[in-house]
C-alpha cells in the first residue's frame, strides 16, 4: 500500500502546469496575431500614400459643403460672397481656422474647431485657385521668422495695433465685431490675413507692405508668441485700462489700508 501511494504522489501534475500551458498558448497566439497585423499594415502603406486628393475631389467637396452660400460656380448668393479672385490662400485661412463653413450669420465669423482635414482644405483651395485664381502660398522664407523683428514691430504698431493691440491681444470693434488675438496664429495665417484681408481687415498688397515688410511683421508676432512680457505681469495685454484699474484697486487701496493702520496704531 505504501508503494502505490508513492507512485500516485510522484505522477501528480503541479497545479501551475495548466496556467503555464495557457500562458504559453496566449504568447504564441499573440505573437502570431502581431506578426500578421504588421504584415497587413506594411502591405497597405503604399495605398495610403496614394490618397492625395485632386482638384476634382476639391470640386466635389466644395459643391457639397460650400456651394449653398457661395454658388456652384463661385458666383456667390444672397447668403455668401462670390469667391472670384480670393485664391487658395483665403480658402486655407478661412477653413484652417474653422471660420468656414459658417454656422450662422453674424457680425463676423468666429473661430471654431476645424471641420476638414488638411488634405480636404488643400483640395478645395486648389479647386478655387483653378477656377478663379487669386493669392497663393508664399515661399517658406517669408514665414521663417528670421526677418527684422524690430522693424516688424514698428510696422505692426503703425498698421495693425489700432485693432489688434500693440501686443497682438486683439480688441473690440464696432457693431459686435472684434479683432482677434494673435497669440496662437500660425505664420501662414498671419501672412494670409495681410494678403487677403478677411472680414474687417484691409488688404495689404505689395504696394502697401512689401514682401520683406510682411516677413518682418510675421517675425515680430512670432517673437511676441515666444517671449514673455518683458514688463512683468501682462494684465491681459489690454493696455492702460487694465493697468489703471490695477493701480487704482491695489495701489490706492494699499495706501488707504496703510493710512487706516497708522491711524489705528496712533490712537
Amino acid at each position: 500500500m505504501a508503494r502505490a501511494t508513492t507512485r500516485r504522489s510522484n505522477g501528480r501534475r503541479s497545479p501551475w502546469a495548466a496556467a503555464a500551458l495557457i500562458g504559453i498558448g496566449l504568447l504564441i497566439t499573440g505573437g502570431a496575431y502581431a506578426g500578421a497585423s504588421a504584415a497587413v499594415a506594411a502591405a497597405e502603406e503604399p495605398a495610403a500614400v496614394n490618397t492625395t486628393l485632386t482638384v476634382d475631389d476639391g470640386q466635389k467637396l466644395f459643391q457639397a459643403n460650400c456651394a449653398t452660400c457661395h454658388g456652384l460656380d463661385l458666383e456667390g448668393t444672397p447668403d455668401g460672397p462670390a469667391l472670384y479672385g480670393v485664391g487658395e490662400l483665403a480658402v486655407h485661412f478661412q477653413m484652417s481656422t474653422g471660420r468656414m463653413p459658417l454656422q450662422a450669420q453674424g457680425p463676423q465669423a468666429p473661430q471654431k474647431p476645424v471641420q476638414f482635414t488638411d488634405e480636404q482644405i488643400a483640395a478645395i483651395g486648389a479647386y478655387v485657385q483653378d477656377v478663379a485664381p487669386g493669392p497663393s502660398f508664399p515661399d517658406d522664407e517669408v514665414l521663417d521668422g528670421e526677418g527684422d523683428a524690430s522693424h516688424g514691430g514698428e510696422l505692426f504698431r503703425i498698421n495693425c495695433a489700432m485693432c489688434h493691440n500693440v501686443a497682438g491681444a486683439g480688441g473690440a470693434l464696432t457693431e459686435g465685431k472684434y479683432a482677434p488675438g494673435l497669440q496662437n496664429t500660425t505664420p501662414l495665417n498671419m501672412y494670409a490675413a495681410m494678403v487677403t484681408g478677411p472680414q474687417n481687415m484691409p488688404v495689404f498688397n505689395d504696394m502697401t507692405l512689401t514682401l520683406e515688410e510682411k516677413r518682418d511683421i510675421v517675425t515680430y508676432l512670432l517673437f511676441l508668441q515666444e517671449n514673455e512680457s518683458a514688463g512683468g505681469f501682462s494684465l491681459g495685454s489690454l493696455g492702460p485700462v487694465s493697468e489703471g484699474l490695477f493701480i487704482w484697486i491695489f495701489g490706492i487701496g494699499s495706501l488707504i489700508a496703510i493710512t487706516v493702520w497708522i491711524t489705528a496704531k496712533s490712537n
